[in-house]
């Protein structure tokens, strides 16, 4: 039996809100009913079902005691799916013999071998739960949790809302969650109520500490189609995307709005990448959306990099030098605005969508296309193939950007830097299917290249944003004095980067071409 629901950790306010948002919606199914769960997980001292991906618990649900074995767990962007054993379990006493399916309860008394069960932790939680229908006859059931975590003496707040499919179209689960976050307050939950527990129990923490999300290397294996390895790439991104929207509405981290950007280039990489396997009016309003939210972020990150990285490295490095130092005051001050609107846009309805259409189309697989007859043909392509012509296009589209090179005009150079990172990206999604002794040779010569263009980028930033959009520094000499420094120093920067740019194209282009 499975279980598929959507997760969000939410705060006091919203966990009051949810149901009345249901009631308002016409599809609440009558009145929410109200009761008390206790929740017990249990595992051998060394917690070996929780390595063997095996959850284990007992819940007390009024006057009757539930055992509940879970296995093969997937929580991707707050989607679980998970297979769900039920028995009960008179006077709230363990039994893996009465476990009703011969598999699972081989498998935990091979993981266990005879060592006796224990609590590692406890829920109690009041839960609000009902169900709703959707127009289609989507029936799912929404329960809002309030309570507590207790684990090895400690004890955590926990404020959950779970929205289940009972029967009908998994999609229905976004619509719902459409409706009852309509804007702010959606965060996915990343951790079952079990694993929490442990890691109360472990750590005293019910979350991992909050921190920027750096992009994280996509484990394919070659026997996989084209398809799954396109999920497997697309939920890398997303995931990327939704941790780093939560980083930077709580956190002043600058780097909480470099990952997000990165992440949402990734998106759109991973789009372009694998559309010759499919693609679409959905999957292009997604890149439009992921575009336009980029842009957002952009403006604070390019102050950041100004202020703290350019400025700030210029300030440091020139201490007597007044304009540099009141010039990087000024920015920070004009990031901390920037960071404001952001924080504004992001809990906003075109962002809260736009989350949960990418969580939609990647776990839905929104790329399906009845009217498409070679699709199927070409998702089941093994990624492999698929791999060495995306690379091989890829290659060839940076080649092309090179044919003159000693002549490149600036625009032409941005191109080049363009085509270059959409490249990276294609060979990160790639890498895990070729050796990483042919791999990363290649790629520690494409990054000493990409770092030329790394500061011509930073170089034509501060015109633009000295020269073309608004100045901090009108009325003030020494601000003036800062910015013809910073400006001069990044273009004598990027001209000297550029006269290397040459012979870092060469090596590269001699390197082994390891998809071949």
């Amino acid at each position: 039996m499975g279980e598929i629901e959507l997760k969000f950790i939410i705060d006091e306010s919203t966990s009051k809100q949810l149901w009345a948002r249901a009631k308002g919606s016409k599809l609440a199914n009558g009145a929410p009913r109200v009761r008390t769960l206790r929740s017990i997980y249990l595992d051998t001292p060394e917690h070996a079902l929780k390595k063997a991906g095996i959850a284990m618990r007992l819940r007390r649900d009024g006057r009757r005691w539930i055992q509940t074995v879970k296995t093969d767990a997937q929580l991707h962007g707050g989607l679980s799916q998970v297979g769900e054993f039920e028995n009960p379990a008179p006077g709230g006493r363990p039994s893996i013999e009465a476990i009703p399916d011969e598999t699972v309860r081989e498998e935990i008394v091979q993981q266990t071998k005879g060592a006796v069960l224990q609590p590692v932790c406890e829920t109690i939680v009041r839960r609000q739960a009902g169900e709703l229908v959707l127009a289609d006859g989507t029936r799912v059931e929404l329960a809002v949790d309030v309570g507590e975590i207790l684990a090895a003496g400690r004890s955590a707040r926990l404020r959950e809302a779970e929205i289940e499919l009972i029967d009908g179209n998994v999609g229905g689960l976004f619509e719902v969650a459409r409706l009852l976050f309509p804007d702010g307050g959606l965060r996915f939950s990343e951790l079952s109520k079990g694993a929490r527990g442990y890691l109360l129990a472990e750590e005293g923490l019910v979350d991992p500490p909050l921190a920027p999300r750096n992009a994280r290397q996509v484990a394919l294996r070659a026997d996989q189609t084209t398809e799954q390895a396109a999920r497997e790439v697309l939920r890398s991104c997303v995931e990327q995307v939704a941790a780093n929207m939560v980083v930077v509405r709580e956190l002043d981290d600058p780097e909480g709005p470099h990952q997000l950007r990165v992440g949402l280039r990734r998106l759109r990489s991973a789009f372009s990448v694998f559309s010759p396997a499919f693609q679409g009016a959905e999957m292009a309003r997604l890149s439009d959306e992921a575009r336009w939210l980029g842009q957002q972020v952009g403006s604070l990150r390019d102050l950041d990099v100004v202020a703290d990285e350019i400025v700030g490295r210029e300030a440091s490095t020139h201490p007597d030098e007044a304009g540099l130092s009141g010039l990087a005051e000024e920015l920070r001050r004009e990031a901390v605005v920037a960071r404001g609107e952001l924080r504004g846009c992001l809990p906003g309805a075109r962002a809260q969508v736009l989350l949960l259409d990418m969580v939609r189309f990647v776990e839905t697989r929104g790329w399906l296309d009845p009217s498409d007859i070679g699709q199927t043909e070409r998702l089941a392509v093994p990624v492999p193939e698929f791999a060495r012509q995306a690379l091989q296009k890829r290659w060839k589209k940076v080649a092309k950007r090179t044919e003159a090179f000693d002549t490149l005009t600036v625009e032409q150079r941005h191109e080049l830097r363009k085509e270059l990172k959409k490249f990276r990206y294609a060979t990160e999604f790639f890498a895990s299917l070729f050796r990483p002794k042919h791999v990363d040779p290649f790629l520690k010569r494409l990054k000493k290249l990409q770092a030329v263009f790394g500061d011509l980028n930073d170089a034509a930033t501060l015109r633009t944003m000295f020269t073309e959009g608004h100045s901090p520094a009108a009325g003030d000499g020494a601000l003036q004095r800062g910015i013809g420094w910073v400006i001069g120093a990044s273009q004598a920067r990027g001209e000297i980067s550029w006269a290397g740019a040459r012979d870092l194209w060469l090596d590269l282009r001699k390197a082994d071409r390891f998809w071949k």
